[in-house]
C-alpha cells in the first residue's frame, strides 16, 4: 500500500471516529444555504481529517463540502465529504460513509469510502485496483470487483430519493430504467455506490450530486472493473449527475437517459 492510500486511510478513519462518537446521540442540526443539514460531527470530521493530510502533504489543497476550498502549492488537492449521509447519520440510521479522494491534475487517483458504524472501508489507487479492508486484519485486504451481469433484464437498479428523481427531467428515463431492469432498491449515497463496486448490484443513478460525493466512487468503480460518467456519458465529477456501473450495461443506460431525453 503506498503512502497516499495510507495517509488517505488513516484520516478517513479518523473522522469516522469523530462521527461515530457522535452517533446517536443528541446533536443539533443546522440548515445550510442549500438546505441540507449540517452537524458538529461533520465539521469536525473534516477538520481532522484536513488537519492530518496536511500534515503528511503541506503542498495539496482541499475541496471539502464543510469547510470549502483551500488552494495548494501545485495540481494536487484532497477532496473530503466528512459525512456522506448526514440525513441518515441524523436519524440514527447507520449508512452513512466518510468520503476522500485525491485529484491530482484534474484526475482523481486514489479513493476511500469508509462506513464506520458498519465497519467497512473500500479503498482504490489508480492503477492499483479497488480493494475492501478486513477490520479485523489488514493484511488480509481482499480485491474487488464489479459484477459480470451483462443485461439490463438481470440487473439491480439501485437509486435514492424518489422525490429527488421526480423533480428533475430524468423522470421519464428513471422509468424506463425500472422497466427494463430486474430490481430496483432506494439505498441512496455511497452505500448504493458500494453495492455496485462490490458486485451486488449494476448501476446506481444520481440525479443531483456534488463532487465530494462521487470523487472516491470514480476511482473504486473503475479501479473495481466498472464505470463512471455523468448522464450524457462525459467523465466529470463536477456536473452534477452521475451513473455509476459495471460497465457492462452502461452504454444502455445511458442510451435510455439519452432517448429519454430527447422526447
Amino acid at each position: 500500500m503506498d503512502a497516499i492510500v495510507s495517509a488517505a486511510i488513516e484520516a478517513a478513519k479518523a473522522g469516522g471516529e469523530i462521527a461515530q462518537h457522535y452517533f446517536r446521540t443528541n446533536l443539533s442540526v443546522e440548515t445550510k444555504a442549500d438546505r441540507t443539514p449540517v452537524t458538529r460531527a461533520d465539521r469536525e470530521s473534516e477538520a481532522c481529517i484536513t488537519r492530518l493530510l496536511s500534515q503528511r502533504f503541506p503542498d495539496h489543497g482541499f475541496l471539502g463540502e464543510e469547510l470549502g476550498e483551500r488552494p495548494g502549492r501545485g495540481d494536487a488537492r484532497w477532496i473530503i465529504d466528512p459525512i456522506d449521509g448526514t440525513k441518515n447519520f441524523i436519524r440514527g440510521i447507520p449508512f452513512f460513509a466518510v468520503l476522500v479522494a485525491l485529484e491530482e491534475a484534474g484526475q482523481i487517483t486514489a479513493g476511500v469510502m469508509y462506513a464506520p458504524a458498519l465497519g467497512e472501508l473500500l479503498y482504490a489507487r489508480h492503477g492499483q485496483g479497488a480493494f475492501v479492508q478486513d477490520q479485523a486484519a489488514s493484511a488480509n485486504d481482499r480485491r474487488v470487483w464489479v459484477s459480470d451481469v451483462e443485461h439490463l433484464d438481470r440487473a439491480m437498479l439501485i437509486h435514492g430519493g424518489l422525490n429527488d428523481l421526480k423533480s428533475r427531467p430524468c423522470w421519464p428515463a428513471f422509468l424506463s430504467l425500472v422497466d427494463a431492469t430486474a430490481r430496483q432498491r432506494g439505498f441512496g449515497d455511497a452505500l448504493g455506490h458500494s453495492l455496485v463496486i462490490g458486485g451486488q448490484a449494476e448501476v446506481a443513478l444520481e440525479p443531483e450530486i456534488k463532487p465530494w460525493d462521487v470523487a472516491p466512487t470514480k476511482i473504486l468503480v473503475t479501479e473495481a472493473g466498472g464505470r463512471y460518467s455523468d448522464f450524457s456519458g462525459g467523465h466529470s465529477i463536477y456536473t452534477g449527475t452521475a451513473v455509476v456501473s459495471n460497465g457492462r450495461v452502461h452504454d444502455a443506460v445511458i442510451a435510455r437517459l439519452q432517448e429519454k431525453r430527447g422526447e
